[in-house]
């Protein structure tokens, strides 16, 4: 006998008896109401909106706070970490940051040097001594795919329900984790960075820099935080050239562009790595520099001066990094303690004296140190000593020990048809004292150039604007050789045309010297050479009691860049300018100016170098089709060089790809030259100079605000050039006729605080 299922059966009834109701016209009547069934379990309430986020749109936005007592680095103690983590919600609030799932530590300790070689003070990484890597990973599952692709055992990281955005971390493997330093000494300074990951922004997309938590130093014994001795280069000094991130807290200095590794952002980072346990290299032909941070990082900026010497790794990463200061200058990046002169080892020094060797005495007048204590034995103080042998600071110590203060220019008869002298008057002091006919006399022993003298030319006397070129009508150098000196007064003539010798002029100078032991001296060899003081002074050759016109460039309202910003990065701006005795931009603009001199331009096209070697394996460079200029103007020739838009084989270029190099800043970074909080645009829409053309041949004229940004490399094409046109730019190849040009519509769209300003265009990295 077959058995069916009632519930089918019932179901077919019910299906009968349904098909018979539609046959009979009326629906029957509804049922009773139930009963109402028993609530459900209420569900967990939900964080209220806003008062998380699990997403940051920048680096600064996410903040990982730690505290000594919440970890454990050292001695027996099972590894613990506790740590919370807020970011920026869409109000710009901080709220906690929640679904963090992914960390890795860096763990450092410092410690004595017991040994007679290297640094007094070490650092070492607890997981490469552990043998474990130079990170541990933090993950929900306690494993963690590594950069190489390979499963590693990582800390369980866990979110705290109860408190969003907290988060801790255990081992739950074999022994302790390997950032925990089990025989270390817990009175040394520890340091403590974690790095997070998958982190996104509001649109899904990955955060652009790298997410590091600010580095604790603390001592585990008393759980205080502490400061580390052996810092001796500050990130503060980094930034000088290589640009500060914005965003993060007052003191919390980070640097926006290194592109090793891409990035670290800070040099208590670095040497997570970058430490004895790397040390070597050197001489590895392969590689050929020694990893350790302390020479590794001499290595690298001193790379051009060292190309000869460099193989490897290091002269294809390093050979063509040009220093932008003077490398003797070891106070630029040694901002810190006075470490770097007070201990003298071979491994720090050999970074840039790579060509001694202390096992055979070579260049090193054959002395073999026994070890590093022997050093500070010749180099420990006196003339050896780093201060004293690298010169620092002696350019300062100089900087008013050659003065020429311009008394007087005036006009005096010549006997020559059409010229009259311009009779310039100049006291003259060295190294103190007034300069005498003798001292005079053999003046050129003493200067690096002979050919360098005054800096005169006519001004506009409407704007201040230099109302000259170089080397044509209206500049006067002249020598400040072949004068009459008597007690520290020299005269100085000579012929110009008649014509030319009228209304406000500028005089200065730009004679360089060589110094030592502060003091002028004759040149020898291998002094430091110097640019004389000579103030600008103000003079009118057509009315001496008119009032006085000052230099545009030297009016701070109407200027948006400083010697200053320059010297930030260049250390001065004399060492970079040749034999150019100058010091100040109202020295350079007798030969960069906006107007048409002698010359157009000595680099009027534009190379870059291509992927293709020679014969001899060097670098082929082509031009770029199309890209000329063909004026002196300070704002091309500063935007031009800056931005690898140059001649023949740059210390700053671009490549095939466009890619820059050379540049230690972020190219788009205005800041780096301009004053802060400086206006590029006035009112009116043209410039804050008030500059209104450059011009380019003898009747062609072209407008400022699109050549300034036709400098740049990414505004050089054909479409960019359309575009200036379209809003009232003249152009190369289609100049225009008079000097005083309309004023270009830049500014409608791309002026400050525009939405399509040029301080948001050029904010990070948009452009």
């Amino acid at each position: 006998m077959k058995k069916y299922n009632s519930s089918l059966l019932a179901m077919a009834l019910i299906s009968v008896v349904g098909l018979t109701a539609c046959g009979d016209g009326d629906d029957g009547k509804d049922g009773a109401p139930g009963d109402p069934g028993t609530p459900g379990t209420p569900g967990t309430p939900g964080l209220p909106a806003g008062s998380f986020t699990d997403t940051v749109n920048s680096a600064a936005d996410f903040v990982l706070t730690l505290a000594p007592a919440d970890i454990v680095v050292v001695g027996t103690e099972d590894f613990a970490l506790k740590f919370t983590v807020t970011g920026k919600n869409s109000k710009g609030d901080a709220v906690p940051f929640v679904g963090l799932d992914k960390v890795a530590l860096y763990v450092t300790n410092q410690t004595v040097n017991t040994t007679d070689t290297g640094a007094p003070m070490l650092w070492g990484n607890n997981a490469l001594t552990n043998e474990f890597g130079s990170s541990m990973y933090c993950t929900p599952t306690g494993m963690a795919t590594a950069r190489g692709g390979a499963e590693v055992e990582a800390c369980t990281l866990v979110e705290d329900t109860e408190n969003p955005g907290t988060y801790t971390g255990s081992w739950v493997h074999d022994g302790n984790a390997p950032v925990v330093l089990a025989a270390g000494e817990p009175n040394s300074l520890y340091r403590v960075m974690i790095r997070s990951y998958n982190v996104v922004d509001s649109e899904g997309e990955g955060v652009a820099d790298k997410l590091l938590s600010t580095p604790m130093d603390f001592n585990p014994s008393t759980g205080a935080l502490a400061v580390s001795a052996k810092d001796i280069v500050s990130s503060a000094a980094c930034i000088k050239c290589h640009t500060q991130m914005e965003g993060y807290a007052e003191g919390d200095v980070r640097i926006a562009n290194i592109g090793a590794h891409h990035n670290y952002q800070k040099v208590e980072n670095c040497i997570a790595c970058h430490n004895p346990a790397y040390a070597g290299g050197q001489d590895d032909p392969e590689k050929g520099f020694n990893a350790n941070f302390n020479a590794m990082i001499h290595t690298i900026h001193a790379g051009h001066h060292l190309a000869d010497e460099l193989t490897g790794d290091a002269l294809e990463e390093f050979g063509e990094i040009g220093f932008p200061a003077e490398l003797n200058e070891c106070m630029t990046c040694h901002d810190g303690a006075s470490g770097w002169n007070d201990n003298v080892y071979a491994e720090a020094c050999q970074g840039c004296h790579m060509d001694v060797d202390f096992t055979t005495g070579e260049n090193h007048l054959g002395i073999i140190p026994g070890s590093d204590a022997a050093c500070s034995g010749c180099h420990g103080a006196g003339i050896l000593s780093p201060v004293i042998a690298h010169n620092v600071g002696d350019r300062d110590k100089v900087a008013e020990k050659f003065v020429i203060d311009i008394q007087s220019a005036v006009i005096e008869a010549s006997p020559t048809l059409d010229k009259s002298y311009l009779t310039v008057t100049s006291k003259v002091t060295m190294n103190g004292a007034l300069v005498d006919a003798t001292i005079y006399a053999a003046i050129t022993d003493y200067m690096t150039n002979a050919g360098r003298g005054f800096l005169i030319g006519r001004l506009n006397p409407e704007t201040g604007a230099v109302a000259h070129g170089y080397g044509s009508a209206g500049s006067f150098k002249m020598p400040f050789t072949g004068g009459v000196m008597s007690a520290g007064m020299l005269v100085n003539k000579t012929e110009f045309d008649t014509v030319d010798l009228v209304g406000p002029i500028y005089a200065t100078a730009e004679v360089q010297l060589c110094s030592a032991d502060d003091m002028i001296v004759e040149c020898t060899a291998n002094e430091l050479a110097v640019a004389n003081s000579a103030p600008v002074q103000y003079f009118n050759l057509s009315d001496s009691g008119a009032t006085e016109v000052t230099a545009r460039i030297a009016d701070a309202d109407r200027t948006t860049i400083s010697e200053a910003k320059c010297n930030t990065c260049h250390g001065n701006l004399t060492h970079v300018k040749g034999s150019h005795g100058v010091t100040e931009f109202t020295q350079c603009m007798a030969c960069h100016s906006e107007n048409r001199g002698a010359v157009a331009s000595y680099h009027p096209i534009v190379t870059f170098k291509t992927d293709e070697v020679d014969a001899d394996g060097d670098a082929i460079w082509e031009t770029v089709e199309g890209l000329t200029f063909a004026n002196r103007d300070l704002v091309t020739v500063a935007h031009r060089f800056h931005s690898g838009n140059w001649d023949g084989t740059p210390a700053i270029y671009r490549d095939a790809d466009g890619e820059l190099h050379g540049y230690p800043a972020v190219q788009t970074n205005c800041s780096e030259c301009h004053k802060d909080g400086a206006e590029l645009f006035a009112a009116d829409g043209g410039l804050t100079s008030g500059k209104r053309s450059v011009q380019i041949s003898d009747t062609g004229f072209i407008t400022p605000v699109a050549e300034a940004c036709r400098s740049c490399h990414a505004h050089s094409g054909a479409a960019a050039l359309a575009h200036f046109k379209s809003n009232g730019a003249y152009v190369e190849g289609d100049e225009g006729s008079i000097a005083d040009l309309p004023v270009e519509s830049c500014s409608t769209c791309h002026g400050e605080g525009k939405t399509y300003g040029i301080d948001k265009m050029h904010a990070g990295v948009a452009h």
